[in-house]
């Protein structure tokens, strides 16, 4: 039960250690049983765009500077995950709004996982995925500018270690 103990203890640091990441704007939140950190579509890219803009690489190399930093950060397995609203994409390359969330979430996972030296995060590829999850993940009403705005977004989510599953699953009950 000692290491069940500690379990909780070990989420609030590390919810305490991305609280950092506040600092820059985003959003961190537990949802669903995981902790992430929130990054807005429109700062991150234009509109039907998967390519980065300045602001968002900015932004991404500030949060790799924060994880690699940090010894039990950078040992933590993240997903980027890619969502969009629920208008259709009118064809182009990623052909819907499955292919432009994915394509999103591959270009954030690139920038973080490229060598420092050649302009990028530097983080650990063997601790990265990406996904794209479409129209399916809403966070506001898709009726209004501002709720398809707020679920135009990439999420860094921290997977959570073999203990804290069987934790979560206890706590559960």
């Amino acid at each position: 039960t000692e290491q069940l103990d500690a379990i909780p203890k070990r989420f609030e640091l590390l919810q305490t250690k991305l609280q950092k990441l506040t600092q820059l704007g985003l959003k961190v939140e537990v949802r669903n049983n995981r902790m992430l950190i929130q990054l807005p579509g429109d700062v991150l890219f234009d509109s039907g765009k998967e390519s980065l803009k300045d602001e968002g690489k900015k932004i991404l190399l500030q949060i790799g500077e924060i994880v690699r930093g940090d010894a039990d950060l950078s040992k933590r397995q993240f997903q980027v995950a890619g969502y969009t609203d629920s208008k259709p994409l009118a064809g182009g390359p990623f052909k819907d709004n499955w292919g432009l969330s994915a394509m999103r979430a591959r270009s954030v996972l690139v920038l973080l996982t490229t060598p420092q030296d050649k302009g990028g995060a530097g983080l650990p590829p063997s601790n990265w995925s990406a996904a794209g999850f479409g129209d399916t993940g809403p966070v506001a009403s898709n009726d209004t500018d501002e709720g398809r705005n707020k679920n135009r977004r990439v999420e860094l989510v921290v997977q959570p270690d073999v203990e804290e599953m069987l934790n979560l699953k206890s706590l559960a009950k």
